[in-house]
């Protein structure tokens, strides 16, 4: 997985929980929790690098966790009143991740025909009225929608995210909208992942190899990616995750 986000960009998370259901058996409660800190801890070091690069719009990261955090809290205490382990419970992650994972194919589709229309600069007079968004009520239910898609199948702040705050922020150059999904998925998935941790939904061996592996994945991916096509990238992806999310529905 960390190959494959040093190629694409895309979060594991896309990929990271179809992976642990179908091909190690995880449950998916499980490997939801699972996943969520696993994001939580690698987008962290991203949002560091990010930070001191001064790429990260912070008003807007604030805009968007306002909207996100309570929403995944109000999403853990029904979990928690319901039980993760209970089957109707699992039934319904299972479907709310299928249908989160064809609308991340579609929005990464998106991104792999139209991506190159962003501006990637801006000058620094205009940064301020990019960081506007079209209402001031938008960033809130966005967030609050990403939040809940999130804590309930880990699957969300990425593609989805990036493609939707491309349409709530039309003029703010891709870069800083990139950085942006990163910084304000950093206290969603920690919250969200401690959240399940508190459920017992964390396998913390299975985390801790997981996070082994994806540093020098992401290493090679890194450089693999600048000499691949990323619209061949990302349409490849697409299909994958449009696969992904149609077993998970038909289960």
């Amino acid at each position: 997985m960390g190959l494959v986000v040093g190629l694409t960009g895309v979060g594991g998370g896309s990929l990271m929980t179809p992976l642990l259901i179908f091909f190690f058996g995880v449950k998916p409660h499980l490997a939801i929790g699972t996943d969520l800190l696993f994001a939580a801890f690698t987008k962290m070091s991203g949002t560091v690098s990010l930070a001191r690069q001064r790429m990260v719009p912070w008003r807007l990261v604030a805009s968007l966790s306002a909207g996100s955090i309570p929403a995944a809290l109000v999403t853990l205490y029904v979990l928690h009143r319901l039980g993760p382990g209970d089957p109707a419970v699992q039934r319904a992650m299972t479907l709310t991740l299928g249908v989160a994972l064809l609308l991340t194919a579609a929005a990464t589709l998106y991104k792999a025909i139209h991506g190159k229309q962003i501006p990637r600069s801006l000058p620094n007079e205009r940064l301020a009225e990019a960081t506007r968004p079209r209402h001031w009520s938008l960033p809130l239910l966005f967030g609050a929608v990403i939040g809940t898609l999130v804590t309930l199948t880990s699957v969300g702040a990425g593609a989805i995210g990036v493609t939707a705050l491309m349409l709530l922020y039309p003029l703010l150059p891709l870069p800083r909208i990139v950085a942006a999904d990163i910084a304000y998925a950093v206290p969603l998935t920690l919250v969200a992942g401690l959240g399940h941790a508190s459920l017992g939904s964390v396998d913390w061996p299975l985390l801790a190899k997981l996070l082994m592996g994806s540093l020098p994945g992401i290493w090679l991916g890194t450089r693999l990616g600048q000499k691949m096509p990323d619209r061949v990238i990302r349409s490849l992806l697409s299909v994958l995750l449009a696969y992904a999310g149609a077993k998970l529905i038909a289960i």
